[in-house]
């Protein structure tokens, strides 16, 4: 599963009226993701990725942006 896959199921799981259609362009907040939201689902990726966000990451504005913080972070596939 990609990381959009993964942050759209987690948007579905926990946002109380997701959007149908999640894209890449789409903004956070557009799509229900709010501070709190974001912040729960950073730690669900510190977890499944096993890695740790820093504390000084820009808050990200679209899907985007969250993704490219998730894939810099997240180990290559074959560890």
């Amino acid at each position: 599963m990609d990381t959009l896959e993964l942050l759209r199921d987690f948007i579905k799981r926990r946002v109380a009226n997701p959007p149908e259609e999640i894209t890449m362009e789409s903004r956070l907040e557009d799509i229900g993701v709010d501070s709190l939201t974001l912040l729960d689902l950073m730690f669900d990726m510190e977890d499944k990725f096993g890695v740790r966000m820093p504390d000084d990451l820009p808050r990200p504005e679209t899907v985007t942006e969250l993704i490219a913080i998730f894939e810099k972070l997240k180990p290559p596939a074959n560890e």
